[in-house]
């Protein structure tokens, strides 16, 4: 059992230890002492991972340990539960977890704040989970750099020029910024590797990027999404902008316009859904749970859901007549939404009136390798090297501690005189490595059955 507590100390829990998350303990954190409540931060990791920079991580730009800033250094005297949330009983006040043992545990809490964040979007497309990469954890980010340095060698040392063609060929599906930038920091990787190594030669890459919007990252613009189509087109780059995927095997890739694509790689990255632990707690939009604007999930007091798994209002976008916006699932909105969360759940302590969360976007910075970038900051648009100067700064000011920061300062400086050592460490080569083996979306049960497994745990308890 996770350990007591002192009589009369309530127990704040936290589900997720992402943006939103983290940025929620850590308020909480300088704002109670520990003698007022007992927070707990249930996360299967033992890490915060920073996720804007994993196309970086997976291109060898940066090291692992640069955007996965250890939890331990960064909270004081919250007590951290590493498993898994996998339901909630809102009536009788208590979470279903399972600890990265295996073992379950159930969790009673007196406020209860909801960041779980968020899954792979996928659809019934044949195949899909089966034979195409995800780019949502470290691991997949690892996993993917060391399968595409493999094609390459393998490519380099096929004995056919169709095998050395196929195992060139990339596709990329998702135009938003993950997808945008995992191409363009993977086009930046190959190419260099492909000059490196001999029987290759540049003019073998192949890039595709595939989206079923007819536009390239639309929150940028029409002129600014066109400027970052023309830099990753002057690279090689091919779109397939109106398509998305139809069917994928092991070797190849039939996209809806009919086109088969010979490939040995399909990197997924069309969206996120809201994380299972959500279904069946109340409304939804679009997978997220409906919440007001002070993040209080509708008819349950002390409640609370925000980041990728909640559509939280976007008061300043609705102040500008867009009727109904919500915030986007970006770490800019989750960061601050945190934060508000936490002050919300101390005034519901005390019985005080909760803040609505108000945030103006500050704009959108894109990576798109070595001294590319595309960048609105404060509605500004740049590109370029002054893009690319504000996107790292942005970057740099977003990470949670002074450490990080250092490291990947210390990583791009490296990395800038040294280059890519082009390293292989077979991350999870004997495991599964597609979307259907990180995603363990089955994990969780029906939101009907929650109430008996934790009564279940309960009873066992209490025998014992």
């Amino acid at each position: 059992m996770t350990q007591t507590r002192a009589a009369g100390v309530p127990r704040i829990i936290v589900v997720g230890a992402g943006f939103a998350g983290l940025a929620c303990v850590r308020r909480l954190e300088r704002r109670l002492p520990p003698d007022k409540a007992q927070i707990l931060l249930v996360d299967p990791t033992s890490a915060s991972l920073y996720l804007p920079l994993l196309p970086q991580v997976a291109s060898g730009v940066l090291a692992a340990s640069s955007v996965a800033v250890p939890l331990a250094r960064l909270l004081r005297h919250t007590l951290r539960v590493p498993g898994g949330a996998l339901g909630v009983d809102l009536p009788a006040k208590t979470i279903y977890v399972k600890k990265i043992t295996g073992e379950d545990e159930a969790l009673r809490y007196d406020y209860l704040v909801l960041a779980p964040g968020s899954v792979t979007r996928t659809f019934e497309i044949p195949g899909l989970a089966e034979h195409a990469r995800g780019m949502k954890t470290l691991k997949q980010a690892l996993n993917l750099r060391d399968h595409v340095i493999a094609q390459l060698e393998l490519a380099a040392a096929a004995n056919t020029e169709e095998e050395k063609r196929r195992r060139c060929t990339f596709l990329v599906v998702g135009g938003g910024y993950a997808g945008t930038e995992t191409c363009a920091c993977l086009l930046e990787l190959t190419t260099n590797a492909a000059r490196r190594l001999p029987g290759l030669a540049p003019e073998l890459i192949s890039w595709t990027l595939a989206d079923l919007a007819d536009k390239l990252m639309p929150e940028l613009g029409e002129d600014l999404g066109g400027v970052a189509m023309r830099m990753l087109a002057r690279r090689g780059v091919n779109f397939k902008l109106g398509t998305s995927v139809a069917a994928v095997t092991d070797t190849e890739v039939k996209l809806t316009d009919g086109t088969a694509l010979a490939t040995e790689t399909c990197v997924w990255t069309a969206g996120v859904a809201a994380s299972p632990l959500v279904r069946g707690l109340g409304e939804t939009s679009r997978g997220r749970l409906v919440v007001g604007a002070d993040m209080r999930l509708p008819g349950w007091e002390g409640v609370f859901a925000l980041g990728d798994c909640a559509a939280v209002p976007d008061l300043a976008k609705q102040r500008d007549g867009v009727e109904g916006a919500v915030c986007p699932p970006t770490a800019q909105h989750a960061m601050r939404q945190g934060k508000v969360a936490a002050d919300n759940v101390i005034c519901t302590m005390g019985g005080r009136p909760l803040r609505e969360y108000y945030h103006k976007d500050l704009g959108l910075v894109v990576d798109l390798g070595g001294p590319r970038a595309v960048a609105k900051p404060l509605g500004i648009p740049l590109s370029g090297v002054p893009a690319q100067i504000a996107t790292r700064g942005y970057h740099i000011m977003a990470m949670p501690s002074i450490r990080s920061r250092l490291r990947v300062l210390g990583n791009w400086a490296s990395h800038g005189v040294a280059g890519d050592d082009l390293l292989r460490v077979d991350m999870g080569m004997d495991r599964p490595r597609t979307l259907a083996g990180y995603e363990f979306t089955d994990m969780y049960p029906d939101p009907e059955h929650i109430s008996g497994i934790i009564e279940g745990l309960e009873s066992d308890s209490r025998e014992q």
